[in-house]
């Protein structure tokens, strides 16, 4: 026990909180009271409330262009009874917010999380030294299992602070978007449900749905490098329009919004105005 309280998960937490987490996820190691009792006994307690998380370096990711840096994060799905749930991994570029991968399972395990990496690795055909993979701190993004996947790969994995959702924020508004959507149901009847569903949101998501901060492009146009022919087009529209009636527009001809040259997670204070990017999440 003294080894869980300890790990990378739960060094920074309270006897109580560990204990709630645990049994939120249906695992019991035994009571409070022991787990204060096997800290004291080692001097931990006092070295434990004192844990600051300043130990922890604040993530400042760059990406200008795509598969240089991807987020992934779990959610729970609702499932048909009280108790029950569906676990979505889901894996975005952070360039252009394009969904590289997502699977539907009923158990949030490192293992999982393993064969998605590589599977989704393999079909954007990931080289070594290419990519970050950045994650927030729960079990199966912290897991050995993953480490020794991305090590293999040749992947640099970074984590968020604990406590910072911020630190995560373009998987943070995936989410947002998928279950603010109006079609999202309460719960899932079955596995199969939330996969049917899944599938039509991510097609929409990728292929139809225009972000803001990508300059109104859809991740798919954006992720296979499609952005300078379609904004030729909307240019000459803007042009066209201009020429036919130049008094619906005030001093001069509209000129399209340039893609961003970068996206950033928790940019420098003093970032290059190049490479700002557009900092909209969704």
């Amino acid at each position: 026990m003294r080894g869980l309280l300890n790990s990378e998960r739960f060094a920074d937490q309270a006897p109580a909180a560990v204990y709630a987490t645990l049994l939120d996820e249906e695992i019991y190691v035994g009571s409070v009271s022991t787990m204060y009792r096997i800290l004291r006994d080692q001097g931990e307690v006092r070295e434990r409330r004192q844990r600051s998380k300043s130990q922890y370096i604040k993530p400042e990711l760059l990406a200008t262009g795509p598969n240089q840096l991807w987020s992934w994060d779990i959610t729970k799905l609702l499932g048909p009874e009280k108790w029950t749930y569906f676990y979505l991994y889901v894996i975005m570029d952070v360039f252009s917010r394009y969904v590289v991968g997502w699977m539907i399972a009923t158990r949030e395990t490192a293992a999982l999380a393993e064969e998605l990496i590589a599977q989704t690795c393999r079909n954007q055909n990931i080289e070594p030294d290419q990519l970050t993979i950045h994650a927030d701190r729960g079990s199966a993004m912290t897991s050995k299992p993953v480490a020794f996947l991305l090590a293999d790969m040749g992947v640099t994995k970074t984590h968020s602070r604990p406590h910072v959702s911020n630190d995560n924020p373009y998987s943070e508004a995936q989410f947002k978007t998928l279950k603010y959507r109006p079609d999202f149901p309460e719960r899932f009847g079955s596995v199969q449900d939330a996969r049917a569903f899944c599938r039509t949101f991510f097609a929409w998501y990728n292929q139809e749905h225009r972000h803001s901060g990508i300059a109104m492009m859809t991740p798919e146009n954006v992720h296979y490098g499609r952005t300078d022919q379609i904004i030729a087009v909307r240019q000459r529209a803007l042009k066209n329009a201009y020429t036919q009636h130049p008094e619906r527009f005030v001093r001069k001809q509209p000129v399209h919004e340039p893609m961003p040259k970068a996206a950033w997670i928790n940019p420098p204070a003093k970032c290059p105005a190049e490479t700002q990017g557009r900092m909209t999440k969704k």
